[in-house]
């Protein structure tokens, strides 16, 4: 399933800022089974560095490990720093950083004791209000380069084999492509539909387990109608290192991984300034991310350069995509009184043996908690919720009668990506007013 956004993140480094892999299996054990949290799309895992445990995205579209949201980690200790400018895919410049070196790395029995990462201390680059939990960096595919890494979407499990004792066995369910690597980062070949031209097409496909969406084109020739046979809609695509990333979002007739064949597939054409950033770095054709990914069993072989497909129970669920126009974000943490019934027994510890009856009675006690706070982060343009009046920067307080701090981020962006013709009742809070708003999910094609 398409999630509501997109977290892409391509960082470029020059080749003094390569970082040298340093992974290893603890005491030489021929496997290890990592789990991780999938949460739109994107696998989140639990990392150590020097001894402080943090949420990583694990990354195949970056090289090296990019630590940011350090609010939340101040007990981390960081060594051997060097300032360093790194650039990525969005509408700004060059961005600051720190290069830190000699950092030790625990991933379950996956260690790496001399490990360098790159610190980004700018604020907006914070990813995890759009996650709903915290996020605290990307770990990149140096990661997969001394291992088999295979990733089981449904289970939420990897497991990283010793690739100099396992060795990947025919698969008659599977399909086997090689990988080509540029810069460090895997690319795929696979073939696309025209609606146009009703051919196929092939294409070179950066592989992103670090963007939630499907698939990413760099050219829509064939793809994209324009006025009066519209069939698409602009929308925000992604974070970047380097800003915002916007474009246009339309389904294309068909993708194709070896044998296997995905129709009516979800796929986002970014903006000129994003594309040309990218093909300056490296020549491809765009992205396959997690809204792909996820579809599959993924097991990546790099020694070999070689990656596996095995369809899981969610191959051919329909694709789906942001009905409501929303894009929602976690905004801190408020207080909330509630008003809960108890009911007490009045006789307790009463040693009267001749009562034959408990007296009891119901107070109304009220509690405290801190719960998430959801704002709009963003209104797409003549969407149902736009065309109702949600604006940007409205909190909602309720959907559908139940206070929105008892969703899960990733329930309400599941909410609005589903069921066509769903009436979403709001409670919006503006201006310190509580405004009431309903609107139905629309499909845009």
């Amino acid at each position: 399933m398409q999630k509501v956004f997109v977290f892409f993140i391509c960082c470029c480094f020059s080749a003094a800022l390569v970082a040298q892999t340093g992974f290893f299996l603890q005491s030489n054990k021929k496997r290890d089974k990592i789990p991780f949290k999938l949460v739109n799309n994107l696998p989140i895992v639990q990392i150590e560095i020097n001894g402080t445990p943090l949420s990583f995205i694990l990354d195949t579209g970056v090289k090296s490990t990019i630590l940011f949201s350090l609010e939340e980690a101040d007990s981390l200790q960081l060594r051997n720093t060097t300032p360093v400018f790194l650039q990525g895919l969005g509408s700004g410049g060059a961005v600051q950083a720190l290069r830190s070196l000699n950092n030790k790395l625990r991933l379950g029995n996956v260690i790496d004791n001399d490990h360098d990462l790159y610190i980004i201390f700018d604020s907006t680059l914070n990813f995890s209000p759009r996650m709903g939990i915290p996020v605290h960096g990307i770990l990149g595919n140096e990661f997969f380069q001394n291992f088999i890494v295979k990733i089981n979407y449904t289970a939420e499990v990897i497991t990283v084999y010793n690739s100099k004792k396992h060795k990947l066995k025919p698969c008659k369910k599977c399909e086997d492509l090689p990988l080509n690597f540029v810069s460090g980062k895997p690319y795929v070949t696979l073939q696309v539909e025209s609606e146009a031209s009703k051919e196929k097409e092939e294409v070179t496909l950066l592989v992103d387990s670090g963007s939630s969406d499907v698939m990413w084109l760099f050219d829509n020739d064939g793809f994209i109608k324009e006025l009066p046979t519209k069939n698409y809609y602009q929308d925000f695509l992604g974070l970047g290192l380097s800003g915002n990333i916007y474009g246009k979002r339309t389904r294309i007739p068909g993708l194709l991984i070896g044998s296997f064949y995905l129709s009516n597939v979800n796929t986002s054409f970014p903006e000129e300034d994003a594309i040309l950033r990218a093909r300056y770095y490296e020549e491809r054709d765009g992205s396959v991310g997690g809204g792909f990914l996820s579809r599959f069993t993924v097991t990546f072989d790099y020694g070999k350069k070689l990656v596996r497909f095995k369809k899981n129970h969610t191959f051919k669920d329909p694709f789906n995509y942001n009905m409501s126009g929303l894009t929602l974000e976690h905004e801190g943490m408020e207080l909330v009184k509630e008003e809960r019934q108890a009911v007490v027994n009045s006789n307790r510890g009463n040693t009267n043996e001749s009562l034959t009856m408990n007296s009891i009675s119901i107070t109304t006690e009220v509690h405290l908690s801190l719960v998430p706070k959801y704002v709009v982060a963003d209104v797409r343009e003549g969407s149902p919720a736009a065309l109702a009046g949600v604006i940007k920067g409205d909190e909602i307080i309720t959907i559908n009668g139940k206070p929105c701090y008892q969703y899960k981020l990733y329930e309400l962006i599941e909410m609005f990506s589903s069921d066509e013709g769903r009436k979403i009742s709001l409670e919006v809070k503006r201006g310190g007013y509580i405004n009431k708003i309903k609107f139905y999910l629309r499909s845009v094609f």
